[in-house]
Order: structure tokens, then sequence, then C-alpha cells
């Protein structure tokens, strides 16, 4: 049976140094806006619930719940983005 051609191997190069890039942190305002933003969005979702539908905006129904939760969600999504 014909035996198989072994592979190169690269030759080892300088090791590679991590991105020059380096991450700073977040702005001040970063924080205390992300967490505003999820609790108002709770806050919202609490105020429709406990006023039964006549709060934050009465016209639009279960709509409030929507919103409570697009407000909260853009407060969890900065999290992905908070660095220390």
């Amino acid at each position: 049976m014909p035996e198989s051609k072994s592979r190169r191997r690269p030759t080892k190069g300088p090791a590679q140094t991590p991105s020059s890039k380096t991450q700073q942190p977040n702005a001040a305002w970063f924080l205390p806006v992300m967490v505003t933003l999820m609790l108002l969005g709770l806050v919202w979702i609490i105020t429709y619930y406990i006023s039964d539908g006549m709060f934050p905006i009465p016209n639009i129904g279960n709509w409030n719940i929507g919103i409570g939760f697009a407000i909260a969600l853009a407060g969890f999504m900065m999290t992905t983005r908070w660095r220390s």
C-alpha cells in the first residue's frame, strides 16, 4: 500500500501580539444611562399594570407593555458594550 506524503509544517515566525487596539473604558454617562433605561422600562410596565391601563399612555392599550420591554431591552443591549 502506498504511503501518503507527510505535510510540511509552517515555520514558526514571531509570536503574534494581541491587537494594538486597546479597549478603553466607557464614558462616564454610559453606566447611568444603561441602568436608567432598564429601570425606566420596568417602571413603565409596572405603572401600566398598577393603573389598570390608564397610564402611561391610555389610548394604546397593551402596546404599553411592548414600549416598556423595548426601553428595558435598549438598556440590556447596552450591557453588551459595557467595559470597566
